[in-house]
């Protein structure tokens, strides 16, 4: 049954007409109180996942739970259909399991926080945050292991559980809780962190209904999704057509040498309503490789993705959900059925953001963005120093972001904008290595008249024993490129042991040895490019080799740009090669996928990448859903 709304005060709000200026005062207080949600948050926070990274997504809703602003869409219309008890004032909810919560959070490390917010015995809004903790006591530090089978064995699950009743800490739960967790004191400073963080929402909505009125205060928050609604309306009207779109993308192995997985969509309109149906997707992976997407969820990844490329003067919120329609087959890698394990659902994740532009960009050549919000990579170090104290890293990594019409993707970019790096000083303070080097790969972003964002390497150098678990994707297929731009690089993983010994690893590995002295190059990917890279002026590509973004001979061999020792441009030898090049390749494609068929990619690539190609997928349906 869903959750019971109790309250002291039934009375209903009324909405009223409000003037532009009210309106926008409480948009911008509501933006604040978000923002100051993550601020609390990092200056509280002790892993540096959320402190340093910023791994965690704040939101405010109305009422009926559609997030007004926020980060990572709401997910509070599942977490009340899964949930059979009440909802007081006073309450905090805990939960970390995705399978009791409708996929509202998508793997065990996520820990999910929500606050009821009540003003004179009504219900009034929600505020909500969830954060990645570094362990949650899986079967390899971290608790993301590649090899997991089934969701047991990632970690302790939490189902939706009152911690907080009548606004008292249920320590119990918690000490239990913190328990089955390698790093407790770290989780229950990221745990309190979060709470601090909630509080501070519900006391700035408090105060904005004490200022303005509950019935203008609940208006606004209408409005505001109201605006959202209109606004995304047209948008779709004029961006997605009647006509099916088809699109699909791949990961490319899920940590047991199996692969690739194809993920599907078609798109189309209905009118007023867009339709994701995700059938031809393939089944459930017997890893950890499973997304469980919640559809809300899906909504909001459309939506911000729609906003950003489209649109971006648009407010963000939950306004527009009515105006999608997610069909997501059971049984399938993006609803996986219960037991199957979720824990490596990143790969998954961020390909969606890639299959998006896929589909949205045919509609609208003219507004195509190449692949590249691909994955997040994580590298996972930890062991006992030489003084036997116990070390643990989780750290995202970044790769290179997608060319696009309006410029250049970024270099050494997050999959999510409001990530930042660990800083590499905070790296050497606290966890035995050294950061040797530290920069983009030049030429590994796809060339195009916007060139995509360039690869990062990092290189690690070990100081202790210990082990090492690496998640990352894009090794075998390509991040894209569109309308002529060029496929990005793909991604490699190196260790060179100190010996000199060298290892070529795989992209989701753990349990991976190393010594003192050991140094693991890390490369990530490399963003697709967009256009024409042939009708790229000749300055700007200039311009990237003098700052070694791009090398002399991929300026010639991508752009047809011929420079001379001093970097200078040779004119006419670039507008006759150009001319040459541009001619034996013929016309542009509007998806270049850097190979026709995964068996022809497979075929080439233990020559290309120096790893064997995975096998075909093994498939295993665990149980049929009840």
């Amino acid at each position: 049954m869903p959750a019971k709304i109790i309250q002291t005060n039934n009375k209903k709000f009324n909405r009223v007409k409000l003037d532009p200026i009210t309106l926008d005062v409480i948009e911008n207080s509501m933006f604040s109180a978000r923002w100051e949600m993550d601020a609390v948050l990092f200056r509280t926070a002790m892993s540096p996942g959320i402190r340093e990274q910023g791994d965690e997504f704040p939101m405010i809703a109305n009422l009926d739970g559609k997030m007004v602003v926020g980060q990572f869409g709401s997910f509070i219309h599942g977490f009340k259909e899964a949930f059979d008890g009440t909802i007081e004032e006073g309450d905090m909810f805990l939960t970390n399991d995705p399978y009791s919560c409708n996929g509202a959070v998508s793997h065990a490390n996520d820990w999910l926080l929500l606050r009821p917010i009540f003003k004179d015995g009504r219900l009034i809004s929600y505020a909500a945050m969830f954060g990645h903790m570094t362990d949650v006591g899986g079967k390899v530090p971290g608790s993301l292991p590649t090899d997991a089978t089934q969701i047991f064995e990632e970690g302790i699950r939490v189902p939706p559980t009152k911690i907080y009743k009548n606004d008292e800490l249920q320590e119990e739960i918690l000490d239990i809780i913190l328990h089955n967790c390698r790093l407790p004191i770290w989780n229950k400073s990221d745990f309190n962190a979060i709470v601090a963080s909630i509080k501070t929402a519900e006391k700035r909505v408090i105060e904005m209904a004490t200022r303005f009125g509950d019935d203008i205060f609940y208006s606004a928050l209408e409005d505001l999704l109201d605006r959202n609604k209109k606004a995304m309306g047209t948008l779709i009207q004029n961006t997605v057509p009647t006509e099916k779109q088809y699109f699909e993308d791949y990961i490319c192995d899920d940590g047991l040498e199996m692969g690739p997985y194809r993920i599907k969509c078609a798109m189309w309109r209905e009118g007023k309503k867009v339709i994701f149906d995700f059938e031809g997707t393939d089944p459930q992976s017997i890893s950890s490789v499973n997304f469980f997407l919640n559809e809300e969820m899906f909504k909001m990844f459309c939506g911000v993705y729609m906003i950003m490329v489209f649109d971006p003067a648009i407010m963000f919120n939950d306004g527009f959900y009515d105006l999608m329609e997610v069909r997501i087959p059971e049984g399938t890698l993006l609803k996986p059925n219960y037991p199957a394990a979720l824990s490596c659902r990143t790969h998954a994740l961020g390909r969606i953001f890639d299959v998006l532009g896929g589909l949205l960009g045919q509609g609208a050549p003219e507004f195509l963005c190449g692949a590249g919000f691909s994955d997040s990579p994580h590298l996972m170090y930890s062991g006992y120093d030489k003084n036997g104290e116990w070390y643990q890293l989780y750290m995202i990594g970044f790769g290179g972001v997608p060319g696009k019409p309006m410029g250049d993707g970024p270099d050494g970019h997050s999959l999510w904008p409001s990530f930042t790096n660990v800083p590499n000083e905070f790296l050497e303070s606290y966890f035995p290595l050294v950061i040797e080097e530290y920069y983009t790969v030049p030429d590994s972003g796809g060339a195009g008249y916007n060139r995509g964002g360039n690869a990062l390497c990092t290189t690690y150098k070990f100081l202790e024993p210990g082990e090492v678990s690496i998640h990352d994707d894009r090794w075998l297929t390509y991040p894209w490129g569109v309308n002529g731009g060029l496929p990005g690089e793909r991604s490699t993983k190196t260790l060179v042991r100190k010996n000199g010994d060298t290892e070529l690893l795989q992209s989701k590995c753990d349990r991976i040895a190393v010594e003192e002295g050991d140094t693991l190059y890390h490369v990530t990917w490399g963003g697709g490019g967009c256009g024409d890279p042939f009708t790229r002026e000749p300055e700007r590509v200039q311009f990237d080799v003098d700052a070694g973004l791009v090398t002399r001979e991929g300026a010639k061999e991508n752009y047809g740009v011929v420079l001379r020792k001093d970097l200078s441009i040779n004119k006419a030898a670039t507008v006759k090669l150009r001319a040459e090049k541009s001619k034996a390749r013929g016309k542009v494609k509007l998806f270049d996928k850097g190979f026709s068929t995964i068996k022809e990619l497979k075929a080439r690539c233990e020559d290309e990448t120096g790893l064997k190609a995975p096998s075909d997928p093994k498939f295993q349906k665990w149980m049929t859903a009840s």
